[in-house]
């Protein structure tokens, strides 16, 4: 098919893509410009949120901290946040789908948040109840003009899917084609937009109160939300998501990764029709390997079409999980849900690129700017004293030889250094990080026996003879196999210089280790 040119996409499509011809795609910045106008009047400074919903908000998290308060607060550390986050996640459930979709953010950002909060938010995947068909017939027909049936020659009642913004459908089109359909819930776009006017206005008086989310920054929380959600409540905006990255791919010849065709003229703001894709499960290891997929490549060409999204383009997939993707029987990845996208303007796409190769060849000035420009730090902070009060120029200390309290100690005083600085996770680089923590977990099923050294080296020495003439026009300084600092990579894991190799099982090992110290603390504590 021809629409092959312009997108990685199945070579045997059931219609083709003209983003030429098709209507959502031709208003595409127009449906933006009116998604942020929107994000900006909901995070309008000042702003009065409505009063019922914001007294039912504040008397509900005030009852599920105020039991913990009073009665958990005093356990040992451990049990105690665990208890608040059980709260949370129980509150957070009867506030509804805004707080559901906030929750399920939260429980992909292990490594962000607290283990307990992750481990109690990753339940609010699976416990969203279905609406009954008969609302969701309503909103296809309102939306496409016409009777369910002038449409679909079939149509599965029962969802495949019951997410907080959206419930997912098997059908068949009148035309013969299988495809999925994305129906927005009833009323949920009003809904969010006064959620996001409550949470706003509450979100300050969050910061420090509560010890589980003190490093969670609430009010940046809400903000980093806010652009996300209403940005997924217009499915045309996530269908041109679904092209534009489709096109990002086919541009790097990075075909084992496939995106599912939108339907041209079945894309509304409240429906989407997609070509329908299938596969294994991402966690379906020994399928795949049955059927002779190998696993590594397909962890590899996610982690490498990832890295090029955002270094070349200014675009990725901003909500990597495996219900968001699959493996097809040739080894392709599917990826799947393009509401939550990554985009860098010019200068911070530069900024994301420098950041990057200043990682891999250990230059932590160039790391730095690169930060000020992402917005992560400062304009203002001086390169040279934050290098000295991080500690970055001194020799690296494997952190499985110390005691908790060392640890703690080198936390406290780094947490103390960077927010004393004004240090703060900006929307783009949060999205980056939780990615990166799933292909972090991703390898641990994929490959848990790849040398994660050797695999840096591999791919870092594809991106220097594949994009390094492009690197080095745009970030001033070359990229070559020499240039990459293997001694600077192993510091970054906490791994010392005599260390030659390492697998992801054995990272495991030591994180693991790390924990128990921690969990024999707060035992003690």
């Amino acid at each position: 098919m021809n629409d092959l040119n312009i997108g990685s996409f199945t070579e045997d499509g059931p219609w083709e893509i003209d983003p030429q011809k098709i209507g959502w795609k031709l208003i595409s910045e127009e449906l933006n410009a009116a998604a942020q106008n929107e994000i900006d009047t909901v995070l309008e400074p000042n702003k009065i949120p409505p009063l019922f919903r914001t007294c039912e908000i504040i008397f509900g998290l005030t009852k599920s901290i105020g039991k913990w308060y009073l009665v958990s607060r005093r356990k040992d550390k451990s049990h105690s946040y665990r208890i608040i986050s059980r709260n949370l996640k129980n509150t957070f459930q009867r506030f509804g789908p805004t707080y559901v979709k906030l929750g399920q953010i939260i429980s992909s950002g292990e490594g962000i948040f607290p283990d307990e909060l992750v481990t109690e938010f990753i339940k609010l995947r699976d416990q969203v109840p279905a609406e009954p068909f008969q609302v969701v017939r309503n909103t296809i027909e309102s939306d496409l003009n016409r009777p369910l049936e002038a449409v679909f020659k079939s149509f599965n009642y029962t969802p495949i899917a019951a997410a907080s913004i959206a419930q997912v459908y098997d059908a068949t089109l009148t035309t013969g084609e299988e495809v999925v359909v994305k129906v927005q819930r009833s009323n949920i776009a009003t809904k969010v937009r006064q959620d996001l006017e409550v949470m706003k206005w509450i979100a300050p008086f969050l910061v420090g109160r509560i010890p589980i989310t003190a490093l969670a920054n609430p009010p940046a929380l809400v903000e980093i939300f806010a652009n996300t959600i209403i940005q997924e409540l217009d499915f045309r905006i996530e269908a041109n998501n679904m092209l534009d990255i489709a096109n990002v791919l086919a541009e790097t010849k990075q075909r084992k990764i496939v995106v599912p065709r939108p339907h041209p003229t079945l894309v509304t703001k409240r429906v989407l029709v997609m070509e329908k894709l299938t596969g294994f499960k991402w966690d379906d290891v020994e399928g795949m390997q049955e059927a002779g997929i190998n696993t590594e490549e397909v962890l590899r060409a996610g982690m490498i079409s990832f890295f090029e999204g955002a270094m070349f383009y200014g675009v990725f997939h901003g909500d990597l999980h495996g219900g968001n993707l699959f493996v097809d029987t040739k080894g392709r990845v599917a990826l799947l849900d393009f509401g939550i996208v990554g985009r860098l303007n010019q200068v911070k796409r530069l900024a994301f690129m420098r950041l990057l190769v200043g990682a891999l060849s250990n230059q932590l000035d160039e790391q730095i700017e690169a930060l000020k420009e992402l917005e992560a730090l400062p304009k203002d902070v001086d390169t040279n004293k934050l290098i000295k009060e991080l500690k970055l120029d001194q020799p690296v200390v494997d952190p499985t030889t110390l005691g908790a309290e060392e640890i703690i100690k080198e936390i406290q005083q780094l947490t103390k250094s960077l927010l004393g600085m004004g240090a703060k996770l900006p929307k783009e680089l949060m999205l980056f990080a939780k990615n990166m923590l799933f292909l972090d977990s991703a390898i641990g099923k994929l490959a848990p026996n790849l040398d994660i050294l050797n695999e840096i080296i591999n791919i870092s020495t594809y991106f220097a003879t594949e994009h390094g003439e492009r690197i080095a026009k745009e970030v001033g300084f070359e990229i070559s196999e020499k240039d990459i600092d293997i001694e600077g990579i192993k510091a970054s894991f906490g791994l010392t210089s005599d260390v030659e190799s390492i697998t992801y099982k054995e990272i495991t090992e030591r994180r693991n280790k790390i924990r128990q110290t921690f969990e024999s603390t707060k035992k003690k504590s």
